[in-house]
């Protein structure tokens, strides 16, 4: 199972003192928190994609890059890649380039994100948010996996005889995960392709996140690509820790209060029962972390959001460490020890380019219709 963090790229002011960072010290920061995450022996570091204010995230493969050639081993993936608004083409050769900058250590998450706004900026209607998921995503896997491509939809100009460059590393694109918190259309999507499913699992109770994961399983094995147990989960998650609970609730709950997605709404306290946030000793968060299992299953990467809501930067890599040194070690071998043999890991760049030179080259599914989506 794959451990790490994830980053949406906030801008927010410290509760306690009230300054806020500035964009040049965030992004530093968030290339310390990658090289620290590899450090302490976590296995994943992704970063969200946002164009307003108060995330600075705007171009997250020109900071993987960077955080790609300063660590060894670090997978690297997004915690949004906005296929609704992004041009699938340049997704296409934006990731190709960083997965053979990376050396294979990349996978990524489409979504749709979180911002209204971002739809007339860049030219698209957000009605239409769901079928440009659709049909954007079914132009990039024939971009990544045709050498030529000829192509008309509704959402761009037609394409004739194009090529994206480079191609995939290896002529295996990267792993894709569908992110969503509410639409079953995506979890349908993640499905049909075979790829796999992220519930960012932040702002929900566990029955939500169970409905959307089940969706999956049950669709996946539907179409073909393994039983409902062997389709590919992750999870998301927000944690803060100290040696004593009343220590770590005392010290977040200002940061909790005045955070930019939810606070000055529900108490922490009601929060934590409501979500799976967990605010309280290492112990408390491997147990609420191992008690996803029970209503998700047997799941392969889970990603804790870390260094959100204005804690300081020496506060996010006390937090590494710990998750580093006293939470991960025991949920990795409890995790091992709990799954059945035939329920696979989470794919990387060598499984993918070995499963693919195992096996003759299959037909590719015809690309989903919005319609089609919607009905399965």
């Amino acid at each position: 199972m794959q451990f790490g963090v994830f980053s949406v790229s906030d801008l927010t002011a410290d509760p306690t003192t009230g300054r806020t960072p500035s964009e040049a010290e965030r992004i530093k920061a968030v290339v310390t928190i990658a090289k620290k995450a590899e450090e302490v022996g976590l296995d994943v570091f992704a970063l969200g994609e946002h164009h307003n204010p108060p995330f600075f995230s705007s171009s997250p493969t020109t900071t993987l890059s960077y955080i790609a050639a300063q660590t060894e081993r670090l997978q690297l993936s997004t915690a949004t890649t906005l296929i609704t608004t992004n041009d699938p083409v340049k997704i296409a050769e934006d990731y190709a380039m960083l997965q053979h900058l990376a050396d294979g250590r990349v996978d990524l998450m489409m979504g749709r994100g979180n911002t209204g706004p971002v739809y007339p900026w860049f030219g698209k209607d957000i009605r239409d948010g769901i079928a440009l998921a659709v049909e954007n995503y079914a132009l990039l896997r024939r971009l990544w996996r045709e050498d030529v491509v000829n192509w008309e939809g509704r959402f761009r100009t037609p394409l004739q005889s194009f090529t994206s460059t480079p191609r995939p590393l290896d002529g295996v694109p990267p792993f894709v995960w569908h992110g969503s918190i509410r639409s079953p259309e995506i979890a349908e999507q993640a499905a049909y392709y075979g790829d796999g499913f992220f519930g960012n699992h932040i702002f929900w109770p566990k029955e939500h996140t169970q409905r959307m994961v089940d969706l999956y399983r049950r669709r996946y094995e539907h179409y073909g690509h393994g039983s409902a147990d062997q389709a590919i989960v992750g999870l998301g998650g927000q944690v803060f820790m100290r040696k004593n609970s009343q220590d770590a609730v005392r010290e977040f709950r200002p940061y909790f209060d005045n955070a930019p997605v939810y606070g000055h709404g529900p108490s922490l306290e009601d929060f934590s029962r409501e979500t799976p946030l967990t605010v309280g000793s290492p112990q408390q968060v491997i147990e609420r972390t191992l008690g996803f299992r029970d209503y998700a299953g047997d799941y392969q990467r889970q990603l804790f959001l870390m260094d959100h809501a204005g804690l300081p930067l020496k506060t996010v890599l006390e937090q590494l460490d710990i998750l580093g040194e006293e939470v991960v070690p025991v949920l990795r071998k409890e995790f091992a020890a709990l799954k059945p043999a035939h329920v696979p890991d989470a794919p990387t760049h060598a499984s993918l380019v070995a499963a693919a030179t195992a096996t003759e080259p299959g037909a590719e599914p015809a690309p989903a219709s919005e319609g089609e989506v919607r009905a399965r």
